[in-house]
C-alpha cells in the first residue's frame, strides 16, 4: 500500500504526516480520509482548485494529468511544474511526498 508523506501546512498538519491509501485512490480521498482536512469545495468533482498539491516527490507515477486538470490548474494559486489538483491524482504503487500550497484562490471556506 503506497504511502503520502505529507510536508507541514500550519493550518491542514502543522507537524507533517504520512497516511497510506491503496492504489487506486486519490490523494485528496486518501488526506480526508485521514483528518487532514484539505479544502475541495467542488467536492472532488474537478470544478476548482482548492485541493491543489505540490507532488515533490512521486510526481511521475501517479495517473497523466488530463486537459481539463491542466486548464484548472492554469489558475491554481503557487503553480509549479509538479502540481495537481489532488481529487485527480490518483495513486498507484509508489509513495509519494506533498506540498499543500499556503494559499489558494477560494475566498471563502467552508468546513466538509
Amino acid at each position: 500500500m503506497p504511502t503520502i508523506k505529507i510536508l507541514p501546512h500550519s493550518e491542514y498538519c502543522p507537524q507533517g504526516a504520512t497516511v497510506s491509501a491503496p492504489a487506486g485512490t486519490s490523494i485528496c480521498e486518501a488526506l480526508l480520509d485521514n483528518k487532514i482536512n484539505i479544502e475541495h469545495a467542488c467536492d472532488m468533482s474537478a470544478a476548482c482548485t482548492t485541493c491543489h498539491v505540490i507532488v515533490r516527490e512521486g510526481f511521475s507515477s501517479l495517473n497523466e494529468l488530463d486537459e481539463t486538470e491542466e486548464d484548472l490548474l492554469d489558475r491554481a494559486w503557487g503553480l509549479e511544474p509538479n502540481s495537481r489538483l489532488s481529487c485527480q491524482a490518483i495513486l498507484a504503487q509508489n509513495d509519494v511526498t506533498v506540498e499543500i500550497p499556503k494559499y489558494s484562490i477560494n475566498h471563502a471556506k467552508e468546513n466538509h
